[in-house]
């Protein structure tokens, strides 16, 4: 009996999951692999808020896989090491995956050559990289010509079915739980009043938002109502693909909705705009993509202005109900996140690496490509990037976004009390420093 084995990574469900869709087809056997690698020095570790929801995801899918038959096989180690054991202890005639499109992608050429039979496919964007490029052959810069461009193309395929049953392929698997994911604080204890990781959550969610979100979706930007989809951890973790996502809104859009669900579409069409400058630039969380930005000023952070802003205990409201709301159920609303990374930039001077890197450990949808593609955006260092004279006054913002304060009176619980401490800085004053900084970086006279 011949016996494929599908690899998953970032593709944690059974429906429109081109992978193990074509190792069913492969073989009489499917055996089902994930790899916990946090050895490979290609690939960055996950941190402690996408542990949780990997934990609870990977949980999901064993049981979605034994109800159809299948099982999981979990390892932990470098994949290069893992998957030629795994192929070799299931006789697999054949390996699947979908592509990745960081740095971890130099794994899995290696893998590619090596393997019996080995075959990627596209499953987790609508388009791969190197099949969207300019006129003159170049990776986009810009989004807007980036996204007509999208949309001038084909309509994405159609999702593919879920399969109705698996026969499994058994090998030796880890526990779970000897991973320990789970945080060993209170940290995540409000986690699961918010979030169902895994597929049927992921279903559950855009279900909801199609319902009760599209229509309001033109108010997106105020953080103090129900918006916004909340789909985007699991679209980093692929219990959802883009293309379902996508169907699902055209085959209820009506021409009242039509604005809205562009708009939100274009915000799948950021997320792929991230991936493809990933792709050309796999250091992305680490480098400023435009130069002249290396020789910015950066001055060393202030302890304690930087773990004020941890805590959210600044004095600047938007800012502390965004990084309360980021502690307590790992996300924020998107509005609030570009307001709290410009106060931490161009208000307190301190490089966006740092406030990248603590976003990653705090967000459960921590994405490879968005966090720090959005943080350069905010910095002015990136593609199709904010001024970078642009500096989020965060209390005009909340006027204009939370006028009735909903959104911060939700968050921050001495909130109108005297317990609520001063901004620990003048707005104004790091504002023009902020902008003089900018101008030393690129060699003009400071602003008078």
């Amino acid at each position: 009996m011949s016996t494929s084995l599908v690899w998953l990574r970032d593709d944690l469900r059974l429906a429109d999951n081109p992978a193990l869709n074509a190792a069913l087809r492969a073989g009489e056997r499917t055996a089902v692999l994930y790899v916990l690698d946090d050895d490979s020095p290609e690939v960055r570790p996950i941190g402690a808020a996408s542990r949780w929801w990997l934990h609870h995801s990977l949980h999901q899918l064993q049981r979605d896989l034994a109800a159809l038959g299948g099982s999981l096989i979990l390892r932990r180690g470098a994949a290069r090491d893992v998957l030629p054991a795994v192929v070799a202890e299931v006789g697999a005639t054949s390996v699947h995956w979908n592509r990745r499109y960081g740095s971890a992608r130099a794994i899995d050429t290696e893998l590619k050559v090596s393997l019996p039979d080995a075959h990627s496919y596209t499953g987790s964007l609508l388009h791969d990289p190197w099949s969207v490029t300019t006129g003159a052959g170049t990776p986009f810069k810009v989004f807007t010509p980036f996204w007509k461009s999208i949309l001038a193309g084909p309509e994405p395929r159609q999702p593919l079915v879920a399969p109705s049953s698996i026969t499994g392929a058994v090998a030796a698997s880890d526990v779970l739980d000897s991973w320990n994911l789970l945080p060993d604080r209170p940290w995540a204890n409000e986690f699961p009043s918010q979030w169902t990781p895994g597929e049927a959550g992921a279903r559950e969610r855009l279900e909801r938002f199609l319902a009760n979100g599209l229509g309001l979706y033109h108010r997106r930007d105020e953080p103090g109502i129900e918006s916004t989809s909340g789909l985007s951890p699991h679209l980093r973790f692929g219990e959802i693909s883009p293309y379902q996502v996508w169907h699902a809104v055209e085959s209820i859009v009506t021409p009242e909705t039509r604005a809205n669900a562009s708009r939100f579409l274009s915000e799948v069409g950021w997320r792929e705009f991230s991936y493809h400058q990933l792709f050309h630039n796999t250091d992305l969380h680490r480098r400023n993509l435009r130069a002249e930005f290396d020789e910015f000023p950066w001055e060393k952070p202030n302890a304690a202005h930087l773990s004020a802003w941890k805590k959210g205990a600044t004095g600047v409201e938007l800012v502390d109900a965004g990084m309360r709301e980021l502690w307590k159920i790992g996300t924020m609303h998107n509005r609030v996140r570009m307001v709290a990374a410009s106060f931490l930039i161009k208000n307190l001077g301190i490089d966006w690496r740092i406030g990248e890197a603590w976003f990653w450990n705090t967000l459960v949808d921590a994405d490879e490509a968005s966090n720090p593609a959005s943080w350069q955006w905010v910095a002015g260092s990136g593609y199709d990037a904010a001024p970078y004279f642009r500096v989020f006054n965060p209390e005009l913002q909340a006027a204009k976004f939370d006028p009735d304060s909903v959104y911060r009176s939700r968050w921050i619980e001495e909130y109108n009390t005297p317990l609520y401490p001063e901004p620990i800085v003048s707005l104004s004053d790091t504002r023009a420093r902020a902008l003089a900084d900018y101008s030393t970086m690129r060699g003009e006279r400071p602003p008078q």
